[in-house]
């Protein structure tokens, strides 16, 4: 495939200019070990930057490691901290951010920092059996405001589980086989997490007046019907369910008919809810924000995983909108009819951009052909590890995760 012409606002870095690496493929199995980084398993169904690197990847998970996580207040084991992000504790650890760290350790053959994640996890949990979602820095319980699970968390733990039963078997360091934990926590978010048997909730005590469509992740559903088999028809429905949410959530009266632009916050007709906190916790963000912006990316995992073509028809709306914008001129926000809304893209921060915006963004171009020149700045954005404007911790998290699906290293190990 040919390179195309780039964008010379968009910042060069080693990838620019380095030849593609002499050989890409799965690198062999070894002992205890199925699928070592990296794999660079190419899907027919989608495109991938023209020269992505490997190097590129195990640089920014190095950053990510060094930049977050942590013993301290860790218990004996280790947790992924928020050293600069805005809005909670300095420091503090939330579920998200397990679960973020144990995708990354079992994609980068880290069975050591999964193991330890894993058992700071099961420190702090709740009357569900699921951990509490905010957690104090010293570590001695959760912060004011921190207690309840969060379902994005809960499902991306059980999904990495599943892969580091495929990746290296067995247990590790824990007590029970990862496919044992695996099984009995999709069961416990099926039992939790999931209203009137389709719609999913962002916390157990949510109805469908409260939707997050960050949270829906369909090809982890599709999988988890496989496994968790007294509810496999379930997971089916809520699968079909949540897409007609995400698909009534882009409507003429919302103003992103065609640009894939879903709200934070909405019920299940896809109107947006800025009253999804409850009485007396304030706004909830009805926008495209930070939880927004990772939708391309638990979509565009089912176009290519799967086939599914609801999964195109989403991130095609999307695709457009970006490309049209160019990666050199995204920010981290939108109104829903397209408007630029940054958040913390101004002033000073002007020039900072965002890898959690760019980075998804990215891996719903990879959908299609028309966007390869678009995929091509995304990849060269994100891999420049500089892209940080909202934080540290989730900048870096999205940085490594975007990267992993870009260079065919993000996989669903039980088709392999």
């Amino acid at each position: 495939m040919a390179v195309e012409a780039r964008d010379a606002s968009v910042p060069d870095v080693a990838v620019d200019t380095a030849p593609p690496p002499p050989s890409r493929g799965p690198t062999p199995s070894q002992s205890g070990v199925k699928f070592p980084f990296p794999q660079n398993r190419e899907n027919s169904r989608c495109i991938y930057p023209n020269l992505y690197r490997n190097e590129d990847v195990q640089a920014a998970y190095d950053q990510w490691k060094n930049d977050t996580v942590t013993t301290d207040g860790a218990k004996g084991f280790r947790r992924v901290k928020r050293p600069n992000d805005p809005g909670l504790d300095p420091n503090s650890t939330v579920s998200e951010g397990i679960g973020y760290g144990m995708l990354l350790a079992v994609y980068m053959n880290d069975q050591t920092l999964f193991d330890d994640l894993w058992q700071y996890e099961q420190q702090f949990l709740d009357q569900y059996g699921l951990m509490d979602w905010n957690i104090k820095a010293d570590g001695s319980g959760p912060t004011s405001g921190g207690l309840g699970p969060a379902t994005d968390a809960d499902e991306d733990m059980a999904f990495a589980l599943l892969m580091a039963d495929k990746q290296w078997g067995g247990k590790g360091k824990l007590s029970t086989n990862y496919i044992d934990i695996a099984k009995g926590m999709i069961t416990t978010i099926w039992n939790n997490e999931i209203f009137d048997y389709k719609y999913l909730k962002p916390w157990p005590t949510a109805d469908s007046s409260t939707i997050n469509l960050s949270y829906f992740a369909p090809a982890y559903y599709k999988l988890f019907a496989k496994i968790d088999t007294a509810n496999t028809s379930n997971w089916t429905s809520t699968v079909d369910t949540m897409y007609t949410v995400l698909n009534a959530s882009l409507k003429a009266s919302n103003g992103n008919a065609d640009n894939g632009l879903v709200p934070a916050w909405c019920d299940s007709g896809g109107t947006p809810n800025g009253g999804a906190f409850g009485p007396g916790a304030g706004p909830s963000p009805t926008n495209y924000q930070y939880d927004s912006c990772r939708t391309p990316f638990r979509i565009g995992l089912d176009w290519c995983w799967n086939g599914e073509p609801r999964a195109q028809a989403y991130v095609a709306k999307t695709s457009k909108f970006f490309s049209g914008i160019s990666v050199a001129k995204m920010v981290d926000g939108y109104d829903l009819n397209g408007n630029p809304h940054a958040q913390y893209q101004t002033g000073a921060n002007a020039q900072i951009q965002s890898s959690a915006f760019i980075g998804p963004a990215g891996v719903g171009a990879m959908s299609n052909t028309t966007y390869q020149s678009f995929l091509n700045d995304a990849y060269r954005v994100v891999a420049s590890r500089t892209a940080l404007v909202g934080g540290t911790y989730y900048e870096d998290s999205w940085m490594v995760l975007s990267l992993l699906m870009m260079t065919a290293n993000f996989l669903d190990y039980t088709t392999l």
